[in-house]
């Protein structure tokens, strides 16, 4: 097997959370699938998910939608249960979903009923999926959990980064997502000796029409001096899904351009 073989994953079938959203999970769908993979897109919406798992058969990829709310442990189970009698196993879980109507305001306009909001997903839905699949593949010895973070659940929002614009980082995003990256070191560490592997990415900022103030400060802010590109995950992706990565678990990949390293 050569180097670039071991990034392939034929044969193997990746779950997707909001695997059909236009933030990441299209370009992480996309990317799985085109290194060989038969790639779930679960998402709340059934028809926009099957669209797009549609768009990806249309190029001879092996893409399937699927509904799940992640704020539903009913519906996360339920996906389960579907995939696994539809595909036999599920190799690797992408958890890429957030819980975004939980991630408003700043601290004094958030409620008690926000954070309950994003709990459901970012904290009682993550808990659910990750368990749903160790639980499918303790007896296989192998799988891939790809948990999709940001750099706020390692470092504080820079607040001059939003003079000036009505922009706001809702303090609940940067506490679900520490969260996150340290149970993923617990997965890790806990079922490694299962041969599942747990890690994180954590995204700098991406461009999406955000107001040119805050996008010119970002970028002076970042060493590569731009934001993040959807094709950038791609490779991080399926990196950490592949063999290619089989002796790392427990990291935070932090796919920022450098912004964490001043």
């Amino acid at each position: 097997m050569s180097v670039l073989d071991r990034f392939r994953l034929d044969g193997r079938t990746a779950l997707v959370t909001a695997g059909a959203g236009p933030l990441f999970g299209r370009s992480i769908s996309e990317a799985l699938a085109d290194a060989g993979a038969t790639v779930i897109t679960a998402s709340r919406s059934l028809e926009r998910t099957e669209q797009y798992a549609e768009s990806l058969r249309a190029r001879g990829l092996d893409v399937h939608g699927m509904q799940v709310d992640v704020c539903d442990v009913d519906s996360i189970d339920r996906l389960f249960e579907a995939a696994i009698r539809q595909f036999g196993a599920i190799d690797v879980l992408v958890n890429n979903a957030v819980a975004r109507t939980g991630h408003i305001g700043c601290l004094v306009d958030q409620t008690p009923d926000h954070l309950r909001s994003a709990a459901e997903g970012d904290f009682l839905g993550l808990f659910r999926l990750c368990q749903r699949f160790v639980e499918s593949r303790t007896s296989s010895r192998c799988g891939s959990i790809i948990n999709i973070a940001s750099i706020y659940g390692v470092v504080a929002n820079d607040p001059a980064l939003y003079a000036g614009t009505d922009m706001v980082q809702p303090p609940s995003y940067n506490f679900v997502k520490g969260g996150m990256i340290n149970f993923t070191r617990y997965l890790a560490s806990y079922y490694g000796s299962c041969g599942i592997r747990a890690n994180c990415i954590s995204p700098g900022g991406y461009r999406d029409d955000q107001p040119p103030k805050f996008v010119d400060e970002y970028q002076r802010r970042v060493p590569l001096g731009r934001m993040l590109s959807h094709e950038d995950i791609q490779g991080a992706v399926v990196f950490l899904a592949s063999d290619a990565s089989s002796y790392v678990t427990g990291i935070n990949l932090l796919l920022d351009g450098g912004w964490t390293c001043r």
